[in-house]
């Protein structure tokens, strides 16, 4: 089975719209779905999004999920391995990528000043 994604080509994306937050993330943290859309019932499909952090908002437990997910930190700082209480991590810059495979667990997040990260998700078509 072949990746779908739909085709688009280059386009200004409006930064002013579209936003939501994704199910299970507190309010602070809203996602823009740039492209695709990933089928977590029947386990196939992919999405592009932006991601992005308020200021001072963080999550309390770890993610682990059963697709494959890139994330780039466009802007901002993201703090990656904070307690329940937003509290310690190891701190990342802009510029700084991580490429996860199914059942990596990672996380807590937080970001002190806020920030904007590009997430690729996707299972495996040749699995799938």
């Amino acid at each position: 089975m072949a990746l779908e994604k739909e085709w688009k080509e280059f386009h200004t994306v409006d930064l002013s719209k579209g936003w939501e937050v994704p199910p299970g993330y507190p309010s602070g943290i809203q996602q823009q779905i740039l492209a695709g859309k990933l089928d977590e019932k029947n386990k196939r499909g992919s999405r592009t999004r932006h991601l992005r952090f308020d200021p001072g908002v963080y999550t309390t437990a770890p993610f682990e999920h059963d697709y494959w997910e890139e994330v780039y930190l466009l802007s901002g700082d993201l703090i990656v391995g904070v307690d329940e209480n937003g509290n310690g991590g190891t701190s990342f810059q802009p510029g700084t990528y991580a490429c996860r495979p199914p059942g990596t667990p990672h996380g807590p997040f937080k970001s002190v000043n806020g920030c904007m990260l590009v997430e690729i998700h996707y299972y495996d078509p040749e699995v799938n």
